[in-house]
């Protein structure tokens, strides 16, 4: 099974909001729904020595995704291609896989009475073309594909760093697929951040 899901190079992040506009624009996200989030880490540390960042979020593509092991009706589910997705038709709106996300990087639709998130843009993943948060990053700091094929944009990318230049959101059990790339050059990753404004983040490494 792939493991497709988007690697996002924090050395080249502007934290420009464009990946959070273009996922809104494209999958018609509704107003103050966001299934993609710039969050600000920091700063952290003292001075000089210190760091700040733009931390992109998404749904992680889990492989163990508790989203998925919680919800009661099967609505949130790994399609054929190993995607985390969404079952409009199936959710209750019982909320259960919020609160499960170690990440808060899913949405409630008010209008609709569901809950959503980010899909990879699998309608236009599914065409051979790319995530619109990936094609719409004027820094080229996205990139789309599966951690398996060695030959994708995602693993390629990777291929360029070393491990500990590569990190993932903290992981508690439910092993995130997403993969962030971060040099000495931006500052030092930070393991754990307490995140703000996000009530359902209790275990994320991030900050607003």
């Amino acid at each position: 099974m792939a493991r497709n899901c988007i690697v996002v190079n924090l050395d080249r992040c502007t934290g420009c909001f464009g990946c959070e506009v273009a996922c809104k624009m494209e999958n018609g996200v509704a107003l103050g729904e966001r299934w993609s989030k710039v969050l600000t880490v920091g700063p952290v540390g003292e001075y000089p020595d210190m760091t700040r960042y733009a931390l992109p979020t998404m749904c992680q593509q889990c492989e163990n995704a508790p989203c998925v092991s919680v919800c009661p009706t099967g609505a949130s589910y790994r399609d054929e291609d190993g995607v985390v997705l969404v079952d409009k038709e199936k959710c209750i709106g019982c909320k259960y896989c919020m609160m499960a996300c170690p990440y808060g990087v899913r949405s409630w639709n008010t209008a609709e009475k569901c809950v959503e998130k980010c899909t990879l843009c699998g309608h236009l993943t599914s065409q051979d073309k790319l995530p619109a948060c990936v094609k719409s990053c004027a820094a080229g700091a996205r990139f789309y594909g599966d951690l398996d094929d060695p030959n994708s944009d995602a693993s390629k990318e990777l291929a360029k760093y070393d491990a500990a230049e590569i990190h993932t959101l903290q992981d508690v059990g439910n092993a995130p697929a997403t993969r962030y790339i971060m040099t000495s050059m931006i500052g030092q990753w930070q393991e754990r951040v307490e995140p703000k404004g996000h009530p359902h983040t209790a275990a994320s490494p991030v900050a607003e």
